[in-house]
């Protein structure tokens, strides 16, 4: 059996994946003040799954998506990868 990859990739991943989440969610943003072509909410919401810090960072920071309803989850998906990544330190 391999040995599991250090903690530090594991972060470092992390970090590159809520990243991405964040420029796509500017990319998208700048789209919409150009009144350009944008990016789908079903494809935001589910890169908001894997990178939610990323994401809830572009929702408040870049004030992006604010008024969607169904952008709400994108603090719900933080709660859960925050409880997650406790309860692996803990563990």
């Amino acid at each position: 059996m391999p040995a599991p990859p250090p903690p530090v990739l594991i972060l470092l991943a992390y970090a590159l994946v809520n990243g991405s989440v964040f420029l796509l969610y500017a990319y998208d943003k700048r789209k919409a003040q150009v009144s350009a072509w944008r990016i789908p909410e079903n494809l935001l919401l589910l890169s908001a799954f894997f990178g939610p810090f990323g994401a809830y960072g572009a929702v408040k920071f870049l004030r992006h998506k604010t008024q969607k309803l169904k952008f709400y989850l994108v603090p719900v998906f933080l709660l859960v990868h925050a409880g997650l990544i406790t309860g692996a330190i803990l563990w």
